[in-house]
């Protein structure tokens, strides 16, 4: 075997629904490449199963490019895997060993059931956007760029709030399974905006609720909510939108 090439021992998830039990089953690739991507080599154990007759593994994907959030395994104990600021599609195989063993499951989290295998229910983030995270102003035609004058600060954490891919990574690494980074994201990117204000104190209250209601947990500042997002989306709004959260119960003028 040549070193462009790894034999690897996988512990998969496999689950046939939502109210099954699951287990791992284990399976041995030989000769993947160390430039292949984590879903091509899943996509050559699946080719390797149905070659012989089993049922291929589910797992989600779209874009594979790091844009969409599908992408969402636990690998070897992590959301995405070992690499930092990595989605699990843009993760490549030279960053493992020869002859390792990987272990790949789905999220864990009340509020993310398994469907099948490692592909889980991430609706609930869907609701919570519903709840208010949209601006419903009518805005006419698209103004001009420069029209609003937002301070460069503004807009840059405004920019990088709204660069959440709503994978779930922060609830799967966080061991309340909260979702308090995703929604925060959410809640500052409109915030942080002009066009966002008008809603401001209704929207933050509705998704917050929403969360609640969903079942996800409470913050523990841990952190690895942070560490975890392929994203680098920052605790730091978590932070804004509690501030955001205290004066929308305060009143107006808060």
């Amino acid at each position: 075997m040549s070193k462009e090439s790894l034999n690897l021992t996988l512990k998969v998830w496999r689950q046939k629904g939502s109210k099954d039990k699951g287990k791992f089953e284990t399976y041995k690739l030989k000769e993947v490449s160390t430039h292949a991507s984590f879903l091509e080599m899943m996509d050559v154990l699946n080719e390797q199963l149905i070659t012989d007759n089993k049922e291929p593994v589910a797992f989600d994907h779209d874009c594979r490019e790091g844009i969409c959030g599908m992408c969402s395994m636990y690998i070897n104990g992590r959301a995405h895997g070992p690499q930092r600021g990595t989605t699990t599609c843009q993760l490549h195989m030279r960053h493992f060993e020869d002859g390792e063993t990987i272990t790949i499951e789905p999220w864990r989290a009340k509020p993310f059931p398994v469907l099948k295998d490692l592909v889980v229910d991430r609706s609930a983030f869907d609701e919570i956007q519903r709840a208010g995270g949209y601006v419903s102003i009518n805005t006419g035609n698209a103004p001009d760029g420069n029209a609003v004058p937002i301070a460069k600060k503004d807009a840059d954490e405004a920019f990088n709030a709204a660069a959440c891919i709503g994978c779930g990574a922060c609830v799967a690494a966080c061991k309340n399974a909260s979702a308090m980074l995703f929604v925060s994201a959410k809640v500052s990117q409109f915030a942080l905006l002009p066009q966002g204000q008008p809603e401001r104190k209704e929207r933050v209250g509705k998704m917050v609720a929403k969360m609640d209601e969903l079942g996800f947990g409470n913050c523990t500042n841990t952190g690895a909510c942070e560490a975890e997002c392929p994203k680098g989306i920052s605790i730091s709004n978590i932070a804004r939108m509690n501030r955001e959260y205290l004066g929308a119960m305060l009143g107006p003028g808060n």
